[in-house]
């Protein structure tokens, strides 16, 4: 019987006792031949999964390796008709790439973030937090109390000054409900630099079980960890838990799972937490907005359960309270972690930044962070019952789902009426939305709208969502101008 491979002009061997990745000796021998000229133009890759077997590795490994070329440009995936070597490759490796660089180099695309709003018109960006209802004076008096402490001349405490992570440790036990102490926390630049110290802890090529859809850059950060990452089925309950394969961590955004924004329910949190027990793994709590519900009442982080003390290390982050600008997140980890944690963090980049973190705890310490959390909490729910309330004549043919927290919600569009197509008609108006494509990394991706409503004003929602109304509802057959 031929094997893939038979089909291919170049040899592709991967070699399990090399210090690289597999994902990542196979992206470079393909993009090796890719600039060569071996493997030409238009040459059609086999399937991930027949690619898989002829290799004697994972799918897993292939999809990695293949996404890692779509990034940087070597292949290009049409929807069906597969996934194959894009123009111009070959032309890029003649004129020697980037200032004759080695070609084994892995030299990806853009980060897989949303790109700032620049068009004209109103945007649902999500991932994006007003700064309306802070209160501008206890914020300018922290930072002036911070400036005439000047720090000395040292780089700091790599895990974070010490009185900030006894502030952050208090503030999770009250918003929260986590009790925790400040020996636990390590302060971060934010989610996925947390993400990726914890990484480092893991043995190469470890599995990892990560949401699908979900967080994207998250997902790069441990691909690019050299770990290998299985999707992580989510469905309304949050992630599944029901048969999963055995790995070294799991990542999960139970609060508000991002973005379809569901909630992991009860059973399946403990569910997860005796998995981990079973298969001796980590989990990975990343609960970003966790602070903002709206009618229902909050569930106890998956940290805060029974049996979760050595198991689940929880990412909290100011960006969604605050600003995104003081770049501040942090870990509550097991105590036996946290000096892994610290020497991964010292070494990511030398020390911390001490001014910023003095005027955080001066706000904290003041109690203003307290207070801006129901202010913000209070100025949202006006968002969302904006939101809810100007979509709703598109029910029950289009639901708004996970709209009772966090800052964004999606709208669940008819098989008929794909999203792309009414994405791309609401920019002709002046009204940017996302769909999930970019977020769904294996199977198709949910039929929807991501609407991120926190940098808005009402007005700017209400206007926003009756455009979608006129969009949605004129295919719907429910009227609208069309």
């Amino acid at each position: 019987m031929s094997s893939p491979l038979d089909a291919l002009p170049v040899p592709l061997t991967l070699d399990r006792s090399a210090p690289a990745p597999l994902h990542m000796q196979l992206a470079a021998q393909v993009r090796a031949a890719a600039l060569a000229g071996t493997l030409p133009a238009g040459t059609v890759l086999p399937g991930s999964r027949s690619l898989a077997a002829a290799l004697g590795v994972t799918r897993g490994v292939v999809t990695a390796a293949f996404e890692t070329l779509l990034l940087d440009g070597t292949l290009e995936a049409r929807p069906g008709s597969g996934t194959r070597v894009a123009a111009g490759v070959a032309a890029r490796g003649e004129r020697g790439g980037a200032g004759d660089l080695p070609a084994w180099l892995s030299l990806p695309g853009p980060p897989p973030m949303d790109a700032p709003a620049t068009a004209p018109g109103i945007h649902f960006r999500h991932g994006v937090a007003g700064t309306r209802v802070l209160d501008l004076r206890a914020w300018r008096a922290a930072w002036t109390a911070a400036a005439r402490q000047v720090p000395d001349g040292d780089y700091g405490d790599p895990a974070g000054e010490p009185e900030l992570r006894a502030a952050l440790a208090a503030f999770v036990g009250r918003a929260r409900g986590l009790r925790t102490d400040a020996g636990q926390v390590v302060v971060t630049s934010g989610s996925l630099m947390a993400l990726g110290l914890i990484a480092r802890l893991l043995p190469p090529s470890s599995r990892v079980l990560s949401e699908n859809p979900g967080y994207r850059a998250a997902r790069q950060v441990l691909l690019d960890a050299g770990l290998e990452v299985l999707p992580l089925p989510v469905d309304g309950d949050g992630p599944v838990t029901g048969d999963l394969p055995p790995a070294r961590l799991v990542v999960v955004t139970p609060s508000h799972q991002y973005p379809l924004g569901v909630r992991m329910t009860l059973p399946r949190r403990l569910a997860l937490l005796r998995w981990a027990q079973q298969h001796d793994a980590l989990i990975v709590e990343d609960d970003y907005d966790g602070e903002f519900r709206y009618g229902a009442p909050p569930l106890p982080p998956l940290a805060s359960l029974e049996g979760a003390a050595s198991r689940v290390l929880y990412l909290g982050t100011l960006s969604k309270l605050l600003t995104p600008a003081v770049r501040t997140g942090f870990v509550v980890a097991p105590p036996a972690l946290v000096p892994a944690l610290v020497r991964a963090r010292a070494l990511a980049d030398g020390g911390q930044n001490r001014v910023t973190q003095a005027a955080l705890t001066h706000f904290l310490l003041g109690g203003h962070l307290d207070r801006h959390v129901r202010r913000a909490r209070r100025w949202h729910g006006q968002q969302q019952a904006a939101l809810a309330r100007a979509l709703a004549p598109l029910a029950p043919d289009a639901v708004l789902g996970g709209i009772e927290a966090g800052l964004h919600a999606c709208l669940h569009l008819p098989a008929h009426l794909p999203a792309g197509e009414v994405a791309a008609t609401l920019a002709g108006r002046g009204v940017h939305v996302s769909t999930l494509e970019g977020y769904t990394f294996s199977g198709q991706a949910p039929n929807a709208l991501l609407l991120g409503y926190g940098g808005l004003t009402v007005a700017q929602i209400e206007r926003g969502a009756r455009e979608i109304v006129r969009v949605v509802g004129t295919r719907l057959g429910k009227g609208g101008d069309g």
